[in-house]
């Protein structure tokens, strides 16, 4: 349970700041300054908008995997590059899941 209180001096700036990133994450604000000071791990939400762009990007990785299929014994070159682009996209998903 928490019960002691501790006060902190910061810029009107600062604190809106602070206010904007625990809102993001989902958390009050002193639950987020409590996980920085322990330097715990936080994660914002993702929006809607962050949901639909990871979804488009999903997408075009699978046409573009789906593209190289049908172009390996045609255009081998362009088969390569296509893999290429959605080998790319396939490592930018991998990093927005972490």
């Amino acid at each position: 349970m928490k019960r002691e209180f501790i006060q902190i001096r910061c810029s009107i700036y600062e604190k809106k700041l602070l206010k904007k990133r625990a809102a993001r994450a989902g958390i009050s604000l002193s639950e987020y300054i409590r996980s920085t000071a322990f330097e715990r791990n936080i994660v914002e939400r993702i929006t809607p908008e962050q949901l639909e762009y990871y979804r488009m990007l999903v997408e075009y990785k699978n046409n573009f995997t789906r593209i190289s299929n049908m172009f390996k014994k045609r255009d081998p070159q362009l088969a390569a590059t296509v893999e290429r682009l959605a080998e790319e996209i396939r490592t930018h998903l991998q990093n927005f899941k972490k």
